[in-house]
């Protein structure tokens, strides 16, 4: 591809079941291409499944974000940072031992120990709905307060503090953010967290941070303070964000397939196998896989040379139709979980068992306790989340 010829890589969707035909376009023609981003910086991006699961297990590879030319699609790069790296930018040999103190937190066993509470949260919630005016907005009723109390809960953080941490969080993940504003957000969010876990070193708490903090002093005689605050606000973003914007958009897509709505209904035991499809049809995370070369590597018949960045858009490869028949199709029954929404290799998401089950509750709560869900407006008036990294509803009015 000529350099008159880079494409400005597009973050609207059209269509807010489908990547960008730009995107699509690309994995056709050029499935490893050069694009340029929004703030005007040229990197590369790969866009087939195969290219991108090479990508990501290939530790010449590196996920360090404060690298110079690390691909954002942020307008604006914030400021330099002295806050230390949080695990999703860790490269080997440091990501390993941080990633392996985290993994006890979120086994099967662990995390499904936390269903009667998930299904607790969300029946509380469900009856608020039921018992409040119509219509109502579901993204605030349901979608971001379900995943952000769990979270809380889990790591112990207050949830009083809901309004704080949900607003910072905003600020960082909207790629139209200020580049000082969203430094700003990250500094407020690091001094709340401090506080906790300095609160939480003097007095121990049952919850992961607690453990975590306890856990460290135990095998080493000292605390990383820093490196305990990063990982709390790391969790507590991905913890609510994602899990949020997918409650909001699985609700509508299923709203508006009733025949397969009907199924999952009459036979919840499919809803396991309808959540990896409703994950794998949006990847709303679509392309948060940024990566910079630690040397030349060649990737699908292209040389990326060292300290080049370069974006695995799982968007388009989970719609690779060399890997998912019929890709484009909502199936519900389709069964594959070899998709990329929860990311691959050493960094795939820590938290992706909890965020299957909260949807699992969810989704079959949701509808048999409200079967007559419908949106209250008519789909054209729909606001989705064009700026955000993770894709989702800014709101979504119900009724029944």
């Amino acid at each position: 591809m000529s350099a008159d010829a880079v494409p400005t890589l597009p973050v609207t969707r059209t269509c807010p079941y489908a990547p960008p035909a730009e995107h699509l376009r690309l994995r056709e023609e050029c499935p490893i291409a050069k694009v340029k981003l929004p703030n005007d910086t040229t990197v590369w991006v790969a866009t087939s499944h195969k290219d991108i699961r090479a990508i990501l297990s290939d530790p010449r590879f590196s996920s360090n974000r404060r690298h110079p030319n690390f691909p954002t699609l942020s307008y604006d790069r914030p400021p330099a940072s002295n806050l230390k790296p949080m695990l999703l930018e860790l490269d080997p040999p440091d990501h390993g031992p941080a990633r392996r103190a985290l993994l006890g937190e979120f086994t099967i066993q662990r995390i499904n120990a936390l269903g009667p509470r998930i299904q607790q949260i969300v029946d509380e919630h469900i009856d608020a709905m039921l018992a409040g005016p119509r219509p109502v907005d579901l993204v605030q009723a349901l979608s971001l307060p379900v995943p952000s109390l769990v979270i809380c809960e889990l790591l112990g953080v207050p949830y009083t503090d809901h309004e704080f941490f949900q607003t910072h969080s905003a600020q960082v993940v909207n790629n139209k953010t200020p580049g000082d504003v969203k430094l700003q957000s990250v500094v407020e969010l690091m001094t709340y967290l401090g506080k906790l876990v300095g609160a939480k070193a003097q007095n121990p708490t049952d919850d992961l941070l607690g453990r975590q903090i306890q856990k460290q002093l135990q095998e080493t005689g000292s605390l990383d303070f820093e490196g305990m605050v990063s990982m709390a606000f790391l969790l507590l973003i991905a913890g609510h964000e994602t899990t949020a914007n997918m409650i909001s958009l699985s609700t509508l897509v299923l709203l508006q397939h009733p025949e397969k709505l009907a199924a999952i209904k009459q036979d919840p035991s499919k809803t396991i196998g309808a959540v990896e499809e409703l994950l794998r049809y949006f990847t709303i995370a679509e392309s948060a896989l940024g990566r910079v070369a630690k040397e030349d590597v060649e990737i699908g018949g292209v040389v990326i040379k060292a300290g080049e960045g370069i974006f695995a858009l799982a968007n388009t490869a989970n719609r690779d139709p060399e890997v998912f028949e019929n890709a484009d199709e909502l199936d519900l029954e389709r069964g594959s979980r070899n998709h990329l929404a929860f990311g691959f290799g050493p960094h795939q998401c820590l938290g992706q068992n909890l965020a299957r089950l909260e949807l699992q509750i969810v989704i079959d709560t949701l509808f048999r306790r409200i079967p007559e869900l419908r949106a209250a407006v008519p789909f054209e008036e729909l606001s989705f989340k064009d700026s955000s990294t993770v894709y989702g509803m800014n709101e979504f009015p119900v009724t029944w």
